[in-house]
């Protein structure tokens, strides 16, 4: 009796979701139909920093200069110096542990694939995505040229993006500061971990700790 009942119960389930299905096409602007491979592909455009996921093409930074200055000099500087409160993106080397870090791509970011990923996904500001693949790599490899991390005839392509050495790519893995926390070879401690401990104030001596405790 109960696997009847279970059988009914999905075969319900499977003709409401049939119907459902089937009359999403009939609603105004197709909502809850499900998403064509080619409506998926429109929007899987993320590049991994190993390059995965990086459209077929390339650039390199002679034709990238032409493409920057048409489409993004405007806001980023025909250097790269920054107009206005627009971002820098060229310099910046050895301020990053400065009072005044200046994080450009050449500075800052640890991996060229997430120049692309972003450029392309958001760039020029107003016109996302309309830049074309070759065209986001060419004003990768200028922006690589800039911050002297290629020469000017190095061409950047889906193959070799996710190989390109950054200089600040380890420099989002820094050891903990903090006093309390044991690592040893990038192992940290999980059990029986004796660290020693100073007491340095008391909540009592300031008046935070309740009368009576």
């Amino acid at each position: 009796m109960l696997d009847l009942v279970k059988y009914v119960s999905y075969a319900t389930i499977g003709m409401a979701l049939s119907v459902s299905v089937s009359q999403a096409s009939e609603r105004v602007f197709n909502l809850g139909a499900l998403a064509t491979p080619e409506e998926v592909a429109g929007w899987d455009i993320d590049v991994r920093p190993d390059g995965l996921g990086a459209p077929v093409g390339s650039g390199n930074a002679y034709d990238g200069e032409e493409v920057y200055l048409d489409r993004c000099a405007a806001c980023h500087g025909d250097f790269g110096e920054g107009v206005d409160a627009w971002p820098v993106l060229a310099g910046g080397a050895g301020t990053l542990d400065s009072h005044d870090p200046v994080k450009t791509t050449g500075s800052y970011w640890p991996y060229a694939s997430t120049m692309y990923d972003y450029i392309y996904r958001a760039m020029p500001f107003g016109e996302a995505q309309s830049l074309s693949h070759d065209e986001t790599y060419q004003v990768v490899a200028y922006l690589l040229y800039m911050n002297d991390i290629i020469d000017d005839e190095y061409e950047v392509s889906h193959e070799n993006i996710g190989s390109i050495e950054m200089p600040n790519q380890n420099g989002f893995v820094l050891p903990d500061p903090r006093p309390d926390v044991q690592i040893t070879d990038a192992n940290p401690c999980m059990s029986n971990c004796m660290v020693p401990t100073q007491i340095i104030g008391k909540a009592r001596d300031i008046g935070v700790t309740p009368e009576g405790e």
